[in-house]
């Protein structure tokens, strides 16, 4: 394995145990995974469609749907007025409660591992991490079959 080989490995295997430690702490609570994730999502107070949070975040559109119809019955959800047709994924006093208690000690946890980085390493990585991905996205949905069988072209 040539030098830069072993750092995408290393990289990869990085990526994955952050997953990873995303999916194992909402387990341990009792929630999905991408239930936390829709949290976060909507964490940043700004309204957001179905449509969206799947495309940026990259869960089945139905997923979202069904998360968004239980947080419904639950209380912790509505669909409110949007853009166009899609609506935005509002959540109620119950779902920022709710958001808080899942989401307050992840928001802590980043930020003590955020203050250990970067006490070792400039604050680019983050730029640097975040090219990767968007470029291995690129490269991949490039190499990968369409529906159909059929790469898709440049």
């Amino acid at each position: 394995m040539d030098a830069n080989d072993e750092a995408i490995y290393r990289l990869v295997t990085a990526t994955n145990q952050l997953d990873g430690s995303y999916y194992l702490y909402a387990r341990r609570l009792g929630a999905k995974e991408n239930a936390l994730a829709l949290l976060y999502a909507l964490s940043d107070g700004e309204p957001h469609s179905q449509k969206q949070v799947s495309q940026e975040w990259l869960i089945p559109k139905t997923t979202v749907n069904t998360i968004v119809k239980e947080w419904e019955q639950q209380g912790y959800a509505s669909l409110g007025e949007g853009r166009g047709r899609e609506k935005a994924i509002e959540l109620t006093p119950a779902g920022h409660a709710y958001a808080a208690s899942l989401l307050d000690p992840v928001w802590a946890a980043e930020r003590a591992a955020m203050a250990a980085t970067l006490e070792l390493f400039p604050a680019q990585f983050v730029d640097a991490f975040a090219f990767f991905t968007a470029r291995l996205a690129q490269e991949l949905q490039k190499r990968a079959p369409a529906p159909g069988g059929r790469k898709e072209e440049d």
